[in-house]
Parts: structure tokens; sequence; C-alpha cells
């Protein structure tokens, strides 16, 4: 009996070891929201990209092609049963938040700081991104094709061009360009369905891609043929400085 209470207990220990820096992670957070958001939609590039994108779905509302565009997916809807299920689970960020803590747990069990890292900074990312579509649903405040409220812009869209973003900053083209199509396909579904106007679309797609790409290539870690540069002291006192390569093998 004592041996299965200690062994039980070893495993609990095990299973938690990912609670603790958790937690300190969670006191930095707000530093880190707010410093990752003011780099987002302060940097000249991303406002230009918002602008543009803004101006374009405007001119979509104004225009009519959004009514023309919600008239044709009304008349010939693709998406039915299992795969508007499935297309709507994937894309939500209800599942983007989970999955990606479920990743830093992963990631902190088997002391994969890397990973734990790639993993927080797809969390801030999803924060930062879901704060803002929230904000802009509240300004905005329209309905959707099929009556619903909070139209612009697309939640799911934006999400899920923020997650291919920073898969695409951190494991390249080859996660980036699935990860894209899986985003394109959530965007289709959104108007194919009547849960969003095609300027949803575009502006939540465009929304996605600047918070994610800034986010995770500012805190992307230098590599070279698979090695992390890291800073290096030696020395008692610490007087000799300079970086390090490391790798996990």
């Amino acid at each position: 009996m004592m041996v299965c209470l200690l062994g039980f207990a070893t495993a609990c220990r095990a299973e938690t070891q990912w609670i603790e820096p958790f937690r300190t992670e969670i006191g930095e957070f707000p530093d880190r929201f707010l410093a990752d958001t003011m780099d987002t939609f302060v940097n000249k590039s991303n406002l230009v990209v918002l602008a543009l994108a803004g101006v374009a779905s405007a001119a979509m509302c104004s225009s009519g092609a959004d009514d023309d565009i919600a008239e044709h997916f009304a008349r010939d809807s693709d998406f039915h049963g299992f795969w508007d299920e499935t297309a709507n689970i994937v894309g939500s960020p209800g599942t983007h938040l989970p999955v990606t803590a479920l990743w830093y747990a992963i990631c902190s069990e088997d002391g994969d700081e890397r990973g734990k890292e790639r993993a927080w900074t797809m969390m801030t990312a999803l924060a930062i991104n879901g704060a803002a579509t929230l904000g802009l649903k509240a300004i905005r405040h329209n309905d959707t094709p099929n009556g619903m409220s909070w139209s612009w812009p697309s939640g799911h869209t934006s999400s899920s061009f923020t997650v291919a973003s920073v898969l695409h900053e951190y494991y390249g083209l080859k996660v980036g360009i699935p990860a894209y199509i899986i985003a394109a396909v959530v965007g289709y579904r959104m108007m194919d369905t009547g849960d969003h106007w095609a300027s949803d679309v575009v502006f939540g797609g465009a929304l996605g891609l600047v918070v994610g790409h800034t986010i995770a290539g500012k805190h992307k870690k230098l590599e070279a043929e698979g090695f992390t540069v890291v800073p290096y002291t030696t020395g008692r006192d610490g007087s000799g400085v300079g970086v390090g390569l490391a790798k996990v093998f």
C-alpha cells in the first residue's frame, strides 16, 4: 500500500510540473501582453496593412459586394453537416486556446524550453488578437448575414490566421502553407454558412496575419543550423561576455 501511495504521489508531482512555470508566466503576462500589443499596433507597416484592409472591407460593404457574395452563398452553399461543424471547431478561438495550453503543458513536462516558449508566444498572440477582435466587434456592432450580432471582423478567421502566421514564423512554409490553407478554408466557411460577410473575413485575415507575424517574429530565437544562439558569460564576475550555441538532443 505504501509503495502504491508513493508511486501515486510521484506520478502526481510529475504530471503537475508545468504548473509552477505556468504561474510564473501568468505573473509576467500583463507586461508581455502590453509590450507586444504596442509593438504590433504602433508599427507603421502593420498600420498600413490594417488600414488598407479596412478600406477594402468598407468598400465591399458600401458597394454591395458583401450582399452579392452573401446571396451567392445563400443560393449555393458548400458546407453542410460534418464538414461544416469540423471547420467551425477547427477555426474557433475556443479550440485554439486550449490546444495551445496543452502544447505548453506537454513541452513543460518534457523540459522542452524552446517548445514551451513557442507555445507561450502563440498564447500571447491569440490573446492579443482576441482582444483586438472583440474590441472592434463592440465598436462596429453590425449583424451577420444570418442575423447574429458582432459580425466585423470574423473572430474565427483572425484567430486561424494568427495560428498560421505563428507556425509559419517558427516552422517555415512546410508547416505554414498547410496552416494558411486551413485558415482560408475557415474563412470561406464563415461566408458560406452566412456567419460572416466577406468584408468581415478580409479584415479578420489581415488582422491575424499582422498579429501572428509581429509577435512570433519578435520572440523567435535566432537559430543557426539547428542551434539556438544564447547569451554566454565566463568568469566568476561575469566579465567574459559572448554568445553560445545550444541544441537539445
